[in-house]
Parts: structure tokens; C-alpha cells; sequence
């Protein structure tokens, strides 16, 4: 079955380029990027595993770990490694998933029979710390991967885990949030935003964002 926004996420057991990976241990208290990748050696993939490793400070303020899928195994993903360091200039600073048996393509729905029976999807999967599925995207093969994208998601849904506000279309960090809708009572709405609001519609309130 696949995996729903707010489902909980399966743990599994697995090997890695890091050593065998208890997902759950391993993912601890933090925010996870799961990402998958059909095989070893493709090259669009190579770009997208150098980037995640140069943004790794950006992860690392936002409490998030990074861990990627291949399934291929342990050794072929030393070589995809040097590889990687070598046209990325960067060094990997994450877990690459040997999943030559396909236990967690399969666990997480990674195989998309009518695009491709026989490998992995390119998907991302953020999942938070009580290991809840907050977003799955699932890309084509031909298209890189947005990572800022990914770090303005998370941006997003950590702001409104904490404060009674969504984000409009585009928004970055630190641009105006909109208010959700259930909150109508005046001195509530004074209380939580003390900095203001403006009324567009009834429905449509934008305010500055309240962590900042």
C-alpha cells in the first residue's frame, strides 16, 4: 500500500555505505530526507547527491538528516563515491541505503510498475521526528531534483507545526504567512499576532511571519 501524508513511516533494518542502519535509531529525534535513485552510475542523480552533500549546513540548521536509496550494493556504491567527490567536488557526508534486495523500495512503494518495473522511482520523502510522512514527490528520471525546494518545504512546515499560519504560493523564509482560517476570535487573533494583519477577504489574512 502506499505511503499517505501523515501515515507513519515503516522502519526497516538495512545496509548502508555508512554500516547497517536501524532507520529509527538512526533518524532519532530529527527530521529526515529520504531520497531514492534508480541505480548506481546515473547521472543525474550523481549532481543531485553532490548538491544534498554541499547543502548539509542548511540540513543541519533545520535538525534534518539526509539519507539516500540505491539498489545497488555496498560496493558498487564505493565506487559511485569516488565518483560523486570527484565531478561534485564535495565529499558525502551522508548514508547511501544498499538496497540490491529491495526491501525498502519496496516497504516505501519506491517501484512504479508502469513507468519501470524493475527499478526505483526518484522520490523525496520528508519525515519528521515522530516519523510521520509530511511530503512525497515523485520525479522523472530526466529531471534533476530541487533541493531548495525541499528546504523551503521544510521551512514551511516547521513554522506552521508552531504557529497558527500557512504559507502562500512562492513563499520564502521570512516572507508574509497567511492565517489559517479556524482562528476568528479577536483577542486571540491580537494575542498571536502581535505585529498585525492585513484583511484581504474575510478568508484571506496575511500577517508577517511570527518567528522572525
Amino acid at each position: 500500500m502506499a505511503l499517505r501524508l501523515g501515515d507513519t513511516v515503516p522502519n526497516f533494518t538495512q545496509a548502508s555505505s555508512e554500516g547497517e542502519i536501524d532507520f529509527y535509531k538512526w533518524a532519532g529525534d530529527s527530521w529526515v530526507v529520504l531520497f531514492s535513485h534508480p541505480a548506481d552510475y546515473t547521472p543525474v542523480c550523481t549532481t543531485e547527491l553532490g548538491t544534498v552533500a554541499k547543502l548539509k549546513p542548511e540540513f543541519d540548521k533545520r535538525n534534518v538528516k539526509t539519507i539516500a536509496l540505491s539498489v545497488d550494493d555496498n560496493e558498487s556504491h564505493k565506487g559511485w563515491i569516488v565518483d560523486i567527490e570527484e565531478t561534485q567536488s564535495t565529499k558525502l557526508n551522508y548514508p547511501i541505503l544498499a538496497d540490491d534486495d529491495k526491501k525498502v523500495s519496496d516497504l516505501y512503494d519506491m517501484i512504479h510498475p508502469n513507468a519501470n518495473a524493475k527499478v526505483t522511482v526518484r522520490t523525496v520523502f520528508i519525515i519528521d521526528p515522530d516519523k510521520k510522512l509530511r511530503l512525497s514527490l515523485t520525479y522523472p528520471p530526466s529531471t534533476g531534483r530541487n533541493f531548495d525546494e525541499i528546504l523551503r518545504v521544510i521551512d514551511s512546515l516547521q513554522l506552521t507545526d508552531n504557529y497558527s499560519v500557512a504559507t502562500p504560493a512562492d513563499w520564502k523564509d521570512g516572507d508574509d504567512c497567511v492565517i489559517v482560517p479556524t482562528l476568528k476570535d479577536p483577542d486571540v487573533l491580537k494575542e498571536k499576532f502581535p505585529k498585525g494583519y492585513e484583511v484581504v477577504k474575510p478568508y484571506l489574512r496575511m500577517t508577517p511571519q511570527p518567528n522572525k
